[in-house]
């Protein structure tokens, strides 16, 4: 008797976790629905039409639309070029983080910031939040 209860409780247990990991994969948008995503929120974060980030990657703006579309897939050049076009790292177009934010490291206002002096580095700091309040005052 013991041994049908387990039995019993190990394919409940296979049953509850196979339920489990079908619900965390059909909510899950597929990596190509994220990237999709992602080109056009920061494109949109940049203020650039399709046309103004296809010049700045050296693409040909149908190929924005495709990938914004979700209709086509980019190289692993394609990416790099869009991410540096857009000013984000590669792994916030593809989902590996959420906050575009995060790419500091690509972004080229914070790439020289290192070889600044303090006293420039507090300019630098200053000027950029001037700016940052004068883009959310129009915002508004």
């Amino acid at each position: 008797m013991a041994y049908m209860s387990s039995l019993y409780v190990s394919r409940f247990e296979q049953e509850r976790q196979a339920q489990h990991v079908y619900i965390a994969m059909i909510k899950q948008p597929a990596p190509s629905e994220i990237f999709r995503e992602r080109v056009k929120t920061a494109r949109e974060l940049r203020q650039l039409k399709q046309s103004e980030l296809a010049d700045r990657a050296k693409l040909p703006p149908s190929s924005i639309a495709h990938f914004e579309a979700g209709a086509r897939k980019p190289s692993f050049d394609t990416l790099r070029r869009l991410a540096n076009a857009l000013e984000v790292t590669t792994d916030y177009l593809l989902g590996r983080v959420d906050d575009p934010g995060l790419a500091e490291a690509g972004d080229p206002l914070y790439r020289d910031m290192g070889k600044l002096t303090g006293r420039d580095r507090e300019i630098a700091k200053d000027f950029l939040e001037m700016l940052a309040k004068k883009a959310e005052s129009k915002r508004k």
